[in-house]
């Protein structure tokens, strides 16, 4: 199989390149250098794009402007990486038969449907997506065009929506992978069963660590998330209080991956434990648990 994959400079462009690789013939497309990058150039070129699609059989589309661009990358930038690029590469892969879709998408669109007020909220791919910023924005954008294009045209859509996925501090980066985040080679382990699953139209799925928690205990991660952690992952705990680390008093959301392990046969390899060994090991994946400023 001839895979387009875009944003292959990236984070989790790179991670998707590498566990594909090895299966599958990848054109890495990006417009920064990268030895992951195969074509330099700008995802929204059409005529590069056509050229790059010939033979191929699926796309996988990264690229993109993240939260971290926001206010300084202008909203007009956002719209034409984010939106505009997509509708591009739906219709060359309409004009050149590509007949499968990836979408790398993000849980952020979810937006002030995921704060709570008096009890951590459960958010699934049911939730209300509440987009904030022009990044939430655009991806939501992004989305209903790929989901147009499956109903109008018959492409098979895949749209994850990958929870956090950065290094952070090491108290909370572990906490994360409870409940709202997940290591890149999981996502890009996600993108390889998406690419395997041969069903047609458009599907969403949330791409996030599996949580110890249950929806009945949304209220008491609220209140008392110490005493659910006591409960659900007790290693955790004593993990932290063997460094001298704090629990978080509250826990705000609960991201559920459940339908993407049980439809897509996805299940993530590196929960909050693999956090400590790469911390331990001091690797930039990690960040220091006190981060000291000049």
């Amino acid at each position: 199989m001839r895979i387009l994959l875009t944003g292959t400079a990236g984070r989790i462009g790179r991670a998707i390149h590498v566990r594909l690789s090895p299966v599958y013939d990848i054109i890495g497309l990006d417009r920064s250098p990268a030895s992951t990058v195969d074509i330099v150039g700008d995802v929204t070129n059409s005529a590069l794009l056509s050229s790059l699609c010939a033979g191929v059989n699926a796309i996988v589309h990264t690229a993109a402007l993240h939260a971290p661009h926001v206010g300084i990358v202008s909203d007009a930038e956002f719209e034409r990486i984010n939106v505009e690029a997509t509708q591009k590469l739906i219709e060359t892969a309409i004009a050149c038969r590509v007949p499968r879709i990836i979408f790398t998408s993000t849980t952020a669109l979810y937006g002030s449907s995921a704060r709570a007020s008096d009890s951590a909220v459960w958010v699934d791919e049911n939730t209300h997506a509440h987009p904030l910023t022009i990044y939430h924005r655009t991806k939501l954008a992004a989305e209903a065009l790929l989901q147009t294009a499956a109903k109008e045209y018959g492409l098979a859509v895949r749209i994850l929506r990958m929870s956090r996925c950065f290094p952070e501090p090491a108290p909370q980066m572990a906490v994360y992978r409870l409940y709202r985040g997940v290591d890149a080679r999981d996502v890009a382990d996600a993108h390889a069963l998406a690419l395997e699953d041969v069903g047609e139209g458009c599907n969403t799925y949330i791409i996030s660590g599996t949580t110890p928690f249950q929806r009945d205990d949304c209220s008491a991660l609220w209140h008392s998330a110490p005493t659910v952690l006591a409960r659900c992952v007790p290693e955790l705990v004593r993990d932290f209080a063997r460094r001298g680390w704090e629990l978080p008093a509250r826990i705000d959301r609960v991201y559920d991956s459940s339908k993407a392990q049980r439809e897509l046969g996805w299940e993530p390899r590196f929960g909050y434990s693999n956090v400590l060994s790469l911390f331990d090991q001091c690797l930039s994946e990690v960040l220091p648990a006190v981060r000291l400023r000049p």
